[in-house]
Parts: C-alpha cells; sequence; structure tokens
C-alpha cells in the first residue's frame, strides 16, 4: 500500500514499541526516526552526540528555568539555544526535526512527536503498552536488564518518560485520548500489530 500517513509511536518501556514501529515502517515503505533523531539534532547543533544521548527524553533538571524561560517562547525562538539546559537544547532540536521529518510519511518514535504534530492531519498516534510481567521479561532478555532490577528499571524508565511527556506538553503520557490507537503488546505478536496498524492506516487514510 501506498502510505500518507505519519505514524507516531509513544510506548511503555519494555512493550516492544521501537520493533513494532520498525516493522511498521518496513511494511508501508516509509522512513523510521528513534535514535536517528539524537544523531540529526547533534549534528545540527554541532554538539557532541554523547550529551544528547543522556539528556534524550529526560525533562530538565531545571524546572525554574525553564518556567520562567517558558517552553513554548523557546519552541518560538525568543530564548538563545545556546543558554538553555541540554535537555531543552535537545528538545528544542529535535522538536524543529520533527517537524520538518513529517513532511513526508515517516514513523517517530517518542519524544513528543504525537504532540508536536498535533495539528498535522495525516498523523496517525499510537500507544504499545503491556502488563509489568511481560515487559520485565523483555528487559531481561533484550535489553540485558539483571532480573531482580527488572521490574524496577520498567517502572523507573516510564516514569521517566512521562515526565518529559508531561513536562514538554498539556497532557498526560498513556492517557487514552491521546491517541488514535492503544495496542497491548503482550497479547499478540509483533507481526500481528503490524497487520493490525497497517490496516488501522489503510482505514484512516481513506479520511484524508
Amino acid at each position: 500500500m501506498s502510505c500518507k500517513s505519519v505514524i507516531t509511536i509513544s510506548r511503555e518501556f519494555g512493550s516492544g514499541g521501537r520493533e513494532i514501529g520498525k516493522a511498521v515502517a518496513d511494511r508501508l515503505g516509509i522512513k523510521f526516526y528513534d535514535k536517528e533523531l539524537i544523531s540529526l539534532a547533534a549534528k545540527e547543533s554541532g554538539v557532541n552526540p554523547e550529551v544528547f544521548e543522556h539528556a534524550d527524553e529526560h525533562a530538565t533538571n531545571s524546572l525554574l528555568y525553564s518556567l520562567s524561560m517558558g517552553v513554548y517562547n523557546m519552541g518560538n525562538g525568543y530564548a538563545p539555544i545556546r543558554d538553555m539546559p541540554v535537555n531543552d537544547q535537545l528538545y528544542i532540536l529535535q522538536h524543529k526535526i520533527i517537524k520538518s521529518l513529517a513532511s513526508e510519511p515517516c514513523v517517530i518514535v517518542g519524544r513528543c512527536a504525537d504532540y508536536i504534530l498535533r495539528e498535522k492531519t495525516n498523523c496517525i498516534n499510537l500507544f504499545i503498552h503491556a502488563d509489568i510481567e511481560y515487559r520485565a521479561k523483555r528487559a531481561i532478555s533484550i535489553h540485558d536488564v539483571p532480573e531482580h532490577k527488572a521490574e524496577s528499571v520498567v517502572r523507573k524508565t516510564d516514569k521517566t518518560r512521562a515526565n518529559y511527556y508531561n513536562f514538554y506538553s498539556d497532557k498526560k503520557w498513556g492517557m487514552a485520548e491521546n491517541y488514535d490507537l492503544s495496542i497491548n503488546s503482550g497479547v499478540i505478536t509483533t507481526e500481528q500489530a503490524v497487520e493490525l496498524i497497517s490496516e488501522y492506516v489503510r482505514i484512516r487514510e481513506q479520511t484524508y
């Protein structure tokens, strides 16, 4: 099928959201962006990618600074980006890059992409989730998390992602009303999830 959509994927840690997103992009023949956004932001800013890697999907540590400057004002260029905390620098750069990439069909994982692209009529927002036991097992087998730490790492990572999303948007991470489709990846295979998403995209595109 010829895809006309920009697909954003928000995901709980260990749910396989990235793998599903990549498989969807391959199925639909469109580009896929996840960690690539860090490289693009580093290239544009001249900052070492490793610096941004540590700041990725983390809300700024300088809450009072960001509140005083205003995240939206920073997004409009009212504050010099070099004077911002690294977390905010990365968010502003990724915000700009996501807007640019969304001029063509693609899959974008995380980083408030659904919120950043909220005004695009051809944007489909997905949330991938699963129960804690399933995600803990995947954290152990895929992410090499020690078994005794798996559940705490999963919960901590989810909290970090929620804090990031809630800080940089006016919505709440994981709430159903923010997304077009939510999928429990713990009860279907990756292939089934890809089939489900592809069919949903096909149906949605009939309304564009």
